[in-house]
């Protein structure tokens, strides 16, 4: 242990032979590129009311009919931007991946998707009636009226259809009912509503088409998107993945249920990637090879091979088992704020549960550390869900970490992350029993939504700040 009087986090910081970053470090998005691109996502909204007022919208208000349209009008540009911020999100663009992690990502993406599918709907009413009330033809009337005489009002009703199915399917106990294959292959009508809605704007709003300032707002917007989408979704990972091939090399079973899959080629050496983070993958061995499914690197990427541990929790994941060594692998990534890179204390406590135990591994093995500044808790329901164990106990001890093995059923009667035999203990109690200077340590943590939740709480409770604690979802 260094003898620095300085305080930990200090002494963390500065260059220590022990404590270099590994030759592959990739230098994290500093945290103020969270606050530019949420600044960024609010000027768009702001442009889009600057454009609405500057057309008349305020004036527009003075009578009922004026009214309904004007607002409709407003709901519906915002409700456009706020699709178009909802996609730039989930773009996977780096640096606001980085900035924000998976886990804040989807939830505000979800947000986001859920605000502007309900100003869609109040747009299309307050249009609607907006219309109706200031012409002779009646509600119904109207409401046929904009679907055969406007132009690009079918397409329009045909995108919103395809939004309403993704809406549906988003909701948490509809996505329980569903397979992640179904649910991701639904999920990709939410691009087709979106470029189905963006015919009606451009032939028929004036918001888009009045002045120049607003023609070029929105197609640079829309421009701004698509490429997003092109670049980050599609043409980044393909050129990765073809310009130097990645295959499978070995194949072996964990335990089961749990396969392990070990990749390697010249296309390894080139990805940013360290532990702690996941990549989207697919592999080339026959149908459902298109389906992506996200999952964390298990092993320290050593720049020659990455290993991955996947419980066969679907479709997807069971066909890992059937792999053959040669099989050719295509890959996006790497994804995840959860990794060294935003580490800002020296000491770390590890907490995985059940498969989610993974990416802890692969970060024991990776943190620079001195013997006891690593503590791992891995979490499981028995004895023989205990995947990566003897790797884990082992590494441990060589790095003069602590590994801990909880074991049994959680507790029944309250959300916690402890077995039912610790039920007596309060769970920020039970961590601190486990750490006892838990607050000046940085957390990572993987599981499933509940015990990840239920961690975060605790640890908060035990002192630990939330920019401290470091989490990421891969529920669909």
């Amino acid at each position: 242990m260094t003898t620095s009087t300085a305080a930990p986090d200090e002494a963390y910081r500065r260059p220590h032979a022990a404590l270099r970053r590994p030759r592959r470090a990739v230098v994290p998005v500093p945290r103020w590129w969270r606050d530019a691109t949420a600044a960024a996502g609010w000027a768009v909204l702001l442009g889009v009311t600057a454009l609405w007022v500057q057309d008349g919208g305020v004036q527009d208000l003075g009578t009922l009919a004026g009214a309904l349209t004007s607002t409709g009008r407003l709901t519906g540009l915002v409700a456009s931007a706020l699709l178009l911020l909802q996609v730039v999100l989930m773009a996977r663009v780096p640096w606001v991946e980085q900035a924000w992690g998976q886990d804040e990502l989807a939830r505000v993406h979800r947000l986001v998707g859920f605000t502007s599918f309900t100003l869609l709907l109040v747009h299309i009413g307050l249009i609607t009636l907006g219309y109706a009330a200031s012409g002779p033809l009646g509600l119904w009337g109207t409401t046929w009226d904009f679907v055969v005489s406007y132009p690009g009002m079918l397409l329009a009703w045909a995108g919103t259809a395809a939004l309403v199915m993704v809406v549906v399917t988003s909701v948490k106990r509809a996505r329980r009912r569903l397979r992640y294959e179904s649910w991701h292959l639904i999920h990709l009508y939410g691009y087709l509503g979106a470029g189905l809605v963006l015919p009606h704007q451009l032939w028929t709003g004036a918001d888009f088409l009045d002045s120049r300032a607003a023609t070029v707002f929105w197609w640079g917007l829309w421009a701004a998107t698509a490429a997003s989408v092109l670049v980050f979704r599609v043409g980044l990972p393909l050129w990765r993945s073809l310009r130097s091939p990645i295959r499978v090399l070995d194949v072996r079973a964990e335990g089961p249920g749990v396969t392990s899959v070990t990749v390697g080629g010249d296309g390894v050496r080139h990805l940013p990637v360290r532990a702690g983070q996941f990549l989207q993958w697919r592999f080339l061995d026959g149908p459902g090879w298109t389906r992506a499914n996200p999952y964390s690197i298990s092993a320290a990427p050593d720049g020659r091979t990455l290993r991955i541990t996947v419980a066969h929790l679907g479709d997807g994941s069971a066909r890992l088992a059937a792999l053959r060594p040669g099989t050719r692998v295509l890959v996006e990534g790497p994804y995840g704020r959860m990794h060294g890179g935003v580490r800002t204390r020296r000491k770390v406590l590890l907490m995985g549960s059940g498969i989610g135990i993974t990416p802890m591994r692969a970060l024991l093995e990776e943190l620079p550390q001195h013997p006891g500044d690593v503590t791992v808790v891995h979490r499981v329901r028995s004895r023989a869900e205990a995947v990566l164990a003897d790797e884990l106990r082992s590494l441990a001890a060589a790095r003069g970490a602590r590994y801990l093995l909880v074991e049994g059923p959680r507790v029944r009667d309250r959300a916690s992350w402890l077995p039912q035999q610790a039920a007596h203990l309060g769970d920020a109690q039970a961590l601190r029993e486990i750490v006892p200077d838990i607050a000046r340590h940085e957390v990572y943590v993987c599981g499933n939504d509940g015990w990840m939740d239920a961690v975060r709480d605790a640890a908060h409770t035990a002192g630990v700040p939330h920019d401290a604690i470091h989490l990421e979802r891969f529920g669909y």
